[in-house]
């Protein structure tokens, strides 16, 4: 199965997703896996490009827009880094896929699920994640840790009612996909959160 290689890790902004995900990265390596760590948006040339516009909130953007741009960053993503990486035999960790956009532009911004998912059928055909890690952290303990950063991009910067619905249906997800999903309190120490992703992922390797 090519996509038994795929690890992504989700959370709302603030949840310390991406510090997990470069702790995942050197734990693999460590143990002598090839790995590669990614993002989304982002991950290729193109990816970067609209991972800019998509974060600056300067720039108007339709919530139709918002989202095809998101799924021509990933169509590139999978298509250039993602499939060429497991067809080789490496590890892949991704910094959020589809279910930040089910959960942002679905869940925050009330999009319609299942022309997302029809969009993600489409890009993604055989390529989904076999282990998710849902980082989970409370609306109002991620917005005072967003609160420190010096420029919040167009999502962090959204009212809290905005990341309480986020929240809400990176949950609903989960609880569709128990298989799948993964959920960790973030609101544990750093270390702590480190050893409840090690221990699953050490029995799955």
């Amino acid at each position: 199965m090519l996509s038994n290689r795929f690890i992504t890790i989700e959370g709302i902004d603030g949840a310390g997703k991406s510090t997990q995900a470069k702790f995942l990265e050197q734990h693999l390596a460590q143990k002598g896996y090839r790995v590669i760590l990614t993002r989304e948006p982002g991950g290729t040339q193109l990816g970067e490009q609209l991972r800019q516009i998509l974060l600056d909130g300067k720039i108007p953007l339709s919530l139709d827009t918002e989202i095809l741009l998101m799924f021509a960053a990933r169509a590139e993503h999978i298509h250039q880094v993602i499939r060429p990486a497991l067809e080789k035999g490496y590890w892949v960790i991704s910094d959020r896929f589809t279910d930040a956009t089910l959960a942002y532009q679905g869940g925050g911004h009330g999009a319609d699920f299942h022309r997302i998912q029809q969009l993600a059928h489409w890009v993604q055909q055989d390529i989904s994640p076999y282990l998710t890690f849902l980082i989970d952290l409370p609306p109002e303990v991620a917005k005072m840790r967003l609160s420190t950063h010096c420029h919040l991009d167009r999502f962090e910067s959204q009212t809290i009612d905005f990341h309480q619905r986020v929240h809400k249906a990176y949950l609903q997800i989960a609880s569709k996909n128990p298989s799948r999903f993964i959920i960790i309190d973030g609101k544990q120490p750093v270390e702590v959160i480190q050893q409840a992703i090690v221990q699953p992922f050490n029995q799955l390797l």
